[in-house]
């Protein structure tokens, strides 16, 4: 469940970082904000071939 933990965290992250961006125009905030989703993506990926791995080992 550490993964689903990890989702978590940069999700909430992100929201906040979006908020800024789009409510107050912040662009250092869209900066993070596009970090962020790239970090996601790539953790995404992590998981989804951890899944993949787990499912052929069975």
């Amino acid at each position: 469940m550490s993964r689903l933990n990890e989702v978590k965290s940069l999700v909430s992250e992100l929201e906040v970082d979006l908020e800024k961006f789009y409510d107050k125009g912040n662009k250092a905030a869209g900066t993070r904000a596009r970090k962020q989703l790239q970090e996601l993506k790539k953790l995404s990926q992590d998981i989804r071939l951890e899944i993949q791995e787990i499912k052929n080992r069975d």
